[in-house]
Protein backbone atom coordinates (compact mmCIF):
# COMPACT_ATOMS: atom_id res chain seq x y z
CA UNK A 1 0.00 0.00 0.00
CA UNK A 2 1.32 3.52 -0.99
CA UNK A 3 1.14 6.47 1.58
CA UNK A 4 1.57 10.45 1.44
CA UNK A 5 3.04 11.80 5.05
CA UNK A 6 3.09 15.53 4.71
CA UNK A 7 5.26 16.26 7.48
CA UNK A 8 5.57 20.51 9.00
CA UNK A 9 8.85 21.10 11.03
CA UNK A 10 8.61 23.49 13.72
CA UNK A 11 12.60 23.26 15.66
CA UNK A 12 12.29 24.73 19.11
CA UNK A 13 15.01 27.48 18.35
CA UNK A 14 16.09 30.74 16.97
CA UNK A 15 17.74 29.83 13.86
CA UNK A 16 14.94 27.45 12.75
CA UNK A 17 16.23 26.86 8.87
CA UNK A 18 19.19 24.74 9.80
CA UNK A 19 17.20 22.05 11.31
CA UNK A 20 14.90 22.08 8.57
CA UNK A 21 17.03 21.46 6.03
CA UNK A 22 18.74 19.01 7.55
CA UNK A 23 15.79 17.52 7.64
CA UNK A 24 15.04 17.19 4.19
CA UNK A 25 18.57 16.32 3.43
CA UNK A 26 18.73 13.56 5.57
CA UNK A 27 14.72 12.34 4.18
CA UNK A 28 16.37 12.05 0.35
CA UNK A 29 18.78 9.74 1.49
CA UNK A 30 15.99 6.83 1.87
CA UNK A 31 15.81 5.01 -1.88
CA UNK A 32 12.28 4.65 -2.97
CA UNK A 33 10.43 7.49 -1.70
CA UNK A 34 8.98 10.34 -3.50
CA UNK A 35 9.47 13.70 -1.82
CA UNK A 36 8.65 17.05 -2.70
CA UNK A 37 9.22 19.96 -0.76
CA UNK A 38 7.04 22.76 -0.21
CA UNK A 39 7.11 25.89 1.76
CA UNK A 40 5.27 25.07 4.68
CA UNK A 41 5.60 21.26 4.44
CA UNK A 42 7.71 18.22 2.95
CA UNK A 43 5.41 15.68 1.40
CA UNK A 44 6.68 11.77 1.21
CA UNK A 45 5.33 9.29 -0.60
CA UNK A 46 6.02 5.80 -0.96
CA UNK A 47 5.28 1.89 0.61
CA UNK A 48 3.96 2.45 3.99
CA UNK A 49 6.31 0.45 5.98
CA UNK A 50 9.42 2.00 4.15
CA UNK A 51 7.63 5.43 4.15
CA UNK A 52 6.55 5.60 7.70
CA UNK A 53 10.37 3.86 8.79
CA UNK A 54 11.82 6.47 7.06
CA UNK A 55 10.18 9.20 8.67
CA UNK A 56 10.75 7.85 12.14
CA UNK A 57 13.99 7.88 11.56
CA UNK A 58 14.82 10.65 9.75
CA UNK A 59 12.70 12.81 12.92
CA UNK A 60 14.86 10.80 15.78
CA UNK A 61 17.69 11.70 13.73
CA UNK A 62 16.93 15.15 13.46
CA UNK A 63 16.44 14.92 16.95
CA UNK A 64 20.10 13.86 18.18
CA UNK A 65 21.57 16.21 15.61
CA UNK A 66 19.05 19.58 16.89
CA UNK A 67 17.31 18.92 19.58
CA UNK A 68 13.99 19.83 20.33
CA UNK A 69 11.40 20.54 17.52
CA UNK A 70 7.76 19.89 17.14
CA UNK A 71 6.67 17.39 13.88
CA UNK A 72 2.56 17.99 12.31
CA UNK A 73 2.24 15.06 10.45
CA UNK A 74 -1.27 14.42 8.30
CA UNK A 75 -0.64 10.17 6.95
CA UNK A 76 -3.04 9.50 4.01
CA UNK A 77 -2.98 5.53 3.36
CA UNK A 78 -3.38 4.28 0.24
CA UNK A 79 -3.39 7.93 -1.39
CA UNK A 80 -0.75 8.97 -4.07
CA UNK A 81 -0.25 12.85 -3.83
CA UNK A 82 2.31 13.32 -5.58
Amino acid sequence: MTVTIDVSMYPNREEFIPPIDGFIERIHRYDGLVVRTFPTSTVVQGEYDHAMRAVKETIAACREAYGMAVYVLKVIPGYEAL
